[in-house]
């Protein structure tokens, strides 16, 4: 089945049927053990409009891991940031890459990129997206569970974290339930996208709602990147959003905890929740590099 993604790009799990995204996860289970050199000689291409920890490392370690190699291009290292079309940028790149891996703002630049490059286009984080962490997200909680089913509980910002977690529990078949505060909920055509599939979407004002008997809750910043002017905003609108002791006490006793990371300790999570015993942010935060590993061996 995996033969078949070759040559795909990777910009939402919204692309991608169950079996496929199973199979990536199995692939990636695979290569935790097993450092066959699948991409020798090849090159990716790393286009940063944002900073990234753990999306530049584990991409570029996954590729060496591989066999290949990474190349980091800041959007100011190339002419992106002098004007040249993305689509010009697209078509030359393809003729000396393998493949592309972009971080930034615009889900429409990476589609846009996508759209006119001959090589397979992976979205590292978009605004409107995280597919990438959201695969590594799906593969801690089979690590943790044996099984892909149960609840998870989203607590913030109905953010780009919130699009690729609703888009991920749909197609496996988990239930999400996503906690926001009025006006930072998810965009409802998501939501609508996700029950057309069959997914079980609850959209909440109420942490508690939300957290009531989960597997999984899983928060992230309440500011992201580019939203630095809204922080104070943010801080009072969020209040009584942060997980802590009296949260994880409301979800299954045997529920994880998860965090995209970076975490701004003590705002959205508490640091006994993300030190403690339920914890497996660090987990996840590895879990990129082997789920990533298999969309790069699989795609190229």
């Amino acid at each position: 089945m995996l033969g078949s993604l070759k040559g795909r790009d990777f910009l939402s799990l919204k692309d991608y049927s169950k079996e496929e995204i199973y199979g990536l996860l199995k692939f990636a289970a695979e290569l935790r053990k097993d450092n066959k050199k699948y991409l020798k000689g090849k090159v990716l291409g790393m286009i940063f409009a944002k900073n990234s920890t753990r999306t530049r490392i584990s991409f570029e370690v996954g590729m060496l891991e591989l066999g290949g190699h990474a190349i980091f291009l800041s959007d100011r290292d190339i002419q992106l940031a002098r004007g040249e079309t993305i689509a010009d940028t697209a078509r030359v790149l393809s003729r000396y890459l393998d493949g592309i891996m972009i971080r930034t703002f615009s889900q429409g630049d990476v589609e846009e990129l996508a759209k006119w490059a001959t090589i397979p286009v992976i979205n590292g984080l978009t605004d409107y997206d995280h597919p990438c962490q959201a695969l590594a997200d799906l593969l801690t909680i089979k690590d943790s569970f044996g099984t892909l089913s149960g609840k998870l509980a989203y607590i913030g910002d109905g953010n780009n974290m919130a699009t690729a977690l609703i888009f991920a529990c749909a197609k496996v078949g988990m239930e999400i339930a996503v906690a926001s505060p009025e006006g930072f909920q998810p965009d409802n055509e998501i939501v609508e996208y996700a029950k057309k599939i069959g997914g079980k979407v609850l959209v909440t004002a109420d942490p508690a709602e939300a957290a009531r008997g989960a597997n999984v809750l899983y928060t992230d910043v309440w500011t992201s990147m580019g939203q630095e002017e809204e922080m104070e905003k943010r801080r009072k609108a969020f209040a009584g959003y942060q997980v802590n002791e009296k949260l994880m006490e409301l979800a299954d006793p045997k529920a994880i905890f998860l965090h995209c990371l970076p975490a701004h300790r003590g705002e959205e999570v508490t640091d006994q929740v993300i030190e403690g015993h339920q914890s497996r942010v660090f987990d996840q935060a590895e879990n990129r590099l082997h789920a990533q590993k298999a969309v790069l061996a699989a795609l190229l």
